[in-house]
């Protein structure tokens, strides 16, 4: 089973258990997923269950985290993930814009994956930067106070 993670992947996540007590192995699971998402861009159920197998749970006590963080990708997606945050404060503050203007210059809905494989555009939940509302994740950076124009500009300077 542990084949479906390499050997990098499994070498981060032993260096991610000696953090923590030999009996709590199961506080390296996010770690853990991370890790595998940042290696090949999502996670899949084998690659969960070979996760389960490294830290001694069940595979059910994996999916229950990665299915309940927006930040995991249970999917194959876009290089560049695009998180909109669409609770109260950055609806209240554009959000439904941001998500328009990305939606017409991306040529994709939310949930969809440009064609060429550059971008993914999602709504998530709160992401906590209600104070820079309208804002959104843009792979593992928060962008704030979203303009048309900071967003085009956030999408011109990535490969």
């Amino acid at each position: 089973m542990n084949q479906v993670l390499s050997q990098s992947v499994r070498d981060a996540i032993t260096r991610e258990l000696q953090k923590y007590p030999a009996e709590q192995q199961q506080s390296a699971v996010m770690a853990a997923l991370r890790f595998v998402q940042e290696e090949n861009n999502w996670i899949s159920r084998e690659a969960m269950d070979a996760i389960a197998e490294v830290l001694g749970l069940q595979p059910i006590q994996v999916y229950e985290v990665a299915t309940f963080y927006s930040m995991y990708r249970l999917q194959p997606g876009g290089k560049h993930q695009i998180n909109v945050c669409t609770n109260v404060s950055c609806m209240l503050c554009g959000s439904s814009e941001v998500i328009s203007h990305l939606q017409d210059r991306l040529g994709i809905e939310t949930g969809q994956t440009t064609a060429d494989g550059r971008f993914s555009l999602n709504e998530v939940e709160c992401l906590g930067a209600c104070g820079g509302a309208p804002m959104l994740q843009l792979d593992r950076d928060y962008h704030e106070n979203l303009t048309p124009e900071t967003l085009d500009a956030l999408l011109e300077g990535l490969d």
